[in-house]
């Protein structure tokens, strides 16, 4: 890692999440039911591996200056999640063509919330401590204006000092100004702010634009060496966390 893009936790006060696989995910039991529909016979954990596996080539896409929102962006995620399922699994089914069909089946403009839906299993313990610690917390989302519902459904909102809704704010990760606005909602200063997701173009590059620093999610080790550190959940963030500084 570039010791320019070093993390100082010490110095920290403020931590920014992301939320798409960070404390929620899909619901992937539900795609692979849609999917068995469509002659895809797969398990939602199988899902859930291939697409943590199809994260690079996402962020890559959005390296070229693509969106996270929307249907195409939606059919190009579930591509790239198909086409990394394990080959028996897979079988002969071609993986443009499924995820159209996916998407058009489970895509519904401006309902993210319908199937971004799930807690991720131990987030709220780890969020619990971080927030114990006494960090001002906020969520920075790529969504399409309905991820401060899904966040108050799943049980979680009075964990955060805020929540910035791209389609709400109108800037999208990874424009500078959505971070930007974040700060302000917390009052805080980007070299004191760390904020962690999972997609590198999104969420490292665009915190990083900023000047927040970055921190990227990979439970599985699929990522290459990175120029920032990489955490496996939420509990290893919070382990790296000392508690800003000058409380106990």
């Amino acid at each position: 890692m570039n010791a320019s893009y070093a993390v100082p936790w010490s110095d920290l006060d403020t931590v920014f999440f992301d939320a798409g696989n960070t404390f929620l995910s899909m619901d992937f039991d539900r795609v692979a039911k849609v999917g068995a529909e469509l002659g895809l016979v797969c398990t939602g954990d199988q899902l859930e591996r291939a697409e943590a596996l199809a994260r690079p080539t996402i962020s890559a896409a959005l390296a070229e200056g693509r969106s996270t929102e929307g249907v195409a962006a939606f059919r190009l995620y579930l591509e790239a999640m198909v086409d990394r399922l394990p080959p028996a699994v897979r079988g002969g089914i071609e993986p443009g063509s499924v995820a159209r069909s996916l998407a058009n089946r489970l895509f519904a403009p401006g309902r993210n919330d319908l199937l971004w839906n799930r807690r991720l299993p131990g987030r709220r313990a780890a969020l619990d401590g971080i927030r114990a610690l006494g960090y001002r917390m906020v969520v920075v989302s790529n969504s399409d204006g309905t991820m401060q519902q899904t966040v108050s459904r799943l049980g979680l909102a009075d964990l955060f000092d805020g929540l910035v809704d791209s389609t709400v704010v109108g800037s999208e990760k990874p424009d500078p100004r959505i971070f930007e606005i974040a700060l302000e909602l917390a009052d805080a200063r980007p070299e004191r702010t760390v904020h962690v997701g999972d997609l590198y173009a999104a969420d490292v590059v665009g915190a990083r634009r900023a000047g927040v620093h970055a921190v990227l999610l990979d439970p599985w080790n699929d990522w290459p060496e990175m120029d920032c550190p990489k955490v496996a959940d939420l509990d290893e963030l919070a382990a790296l966390l000392p508690g800003p500084p000058g409380r106990a």
